[in-house]
């Protein structure tokens, strides 16, 4: 298998995806969710990992033996994963006992109806415009699947038009926030996950009726902090091979930091970035920190 074969982006009713997802559409969009499955979506680099590793301590009682049972992209499919010679998404999720966890990253207008006939339970996690874009351009120089990003400016160019794989940051975020009301969805934003995990992992529990003590609150904290996922191996995808999942240049896991965009956007892209942000986002009250 030619990995990079896998590159080139194609349109799925009109947001940019990968010709892996294009050419597996028809069984994606046919899914068949369960009312009792528990939903991860996400625009990519939005604390994903984090949250699907959240979402599975909560899952199996706290308990962090139980989380090492298998890598976390076996314990939370990824719905529209497809690689040649690797099973999909939508078939490992068909082979998978209820409950399940289930990961996505498909914007709100691309989800497969049954999740909204079956009333499944979805958490939505978003995150700052300006930290996306950074951690989507390392991904994109480790990714085998994913075209070559190029240099940092053109890379920031091509997701500020959202010529990109899952298409427009903006689109996604404001999609999701817009349906909340309407389905079963917790929107929460990774920047108040980081100042605050244990408020969050409680509006979670909430949200999945779930009743945990406080000593298993604790260490789900503990266990789905950043420097202790960084050295697991079933959550930093170190099991992944490397024609895949090139990690010798940049981890997976690289810094999960609220801020890290100052480090990489200059004076005049931080402006236009600013400028074509505040056009794009004056149609919502949606409100992100770039900073906590």
């Amino acid at each position: 298998m030619d990995i990079c074969s896998l590159q080139k982006l194609v349109p799925i009713h009109g947001v940019l995806m990968g010709i892996n997802i294009y050419e597996n559409w028809e069984k994606v969009e046919k899914f068949q969710a369960r009312s009792d499955d528990w939903v991860i979506a996400t625009y990519p680099k939005a604390g994903t990992t984090w949250a699907c590793e959240i979402v599975d301590m909560i899952y199996s009682g706290g308990d962090p033996e139980k989380c090492r049972r298998d890598a976390i992209y076996n314990r939370v499919p990824y719905l529209e994963f497809q690689i040649p010679g690797m099973p999909s998404g939508v078939e490992q999720l068909d082979a998978t006992p209820s409950p399940r966890l289930v990961k996505t990253h498909l914007p709100i207008q691309l989800m497969p109806n049954s999740f909204w006939e079956k009333n499944s339970k979805i958490i939505y996690v978003a995150r700052n415009a300006k930290d996306v874009a950074v951690s989507y351009y390392f991904f994109h120089q480790i990714v085998k699947a994913l075209p070559d990003p190029g240099p940092w400016d053109v890379f920031l160019d091509n997701y500020i038009k959202g010529n990109v794989s899952y298409g427009s940051w903006h689109d996604h975020v404001k999609g999701w926030w817009e349906k909340r009301h309407d389905y079963n969805i917790l929107y929460l934003f990774y920047e108040d996950l980081k100042e605050n995990p244990k408020r969050e992992i409680r509006k979670m529990l909430d949200f999945l009726e779930k009743e945990i003590s406080d000593d298993i609150l604790e260490k789900i904290v503990y266990h789905t902090s950043f420097d202790v996922m960084k050295t697991n191996d079933m959550v930093n995808y170190k099991t992944i091979p490397n024609e895949i999942l090139d990690q010798s240049t940049t981890s997976f896991m690289r810094k999960g930091i609220a801020g890290d965009w100052k480090n990489h956007f200059t004076v005049a892209q931080n402006e236009k970035f600013d400028e074509d942000y505040k056009r794009k986002m004056s149609d919502t009250e949606l409100h992100f920190r770039t900073e906590i």
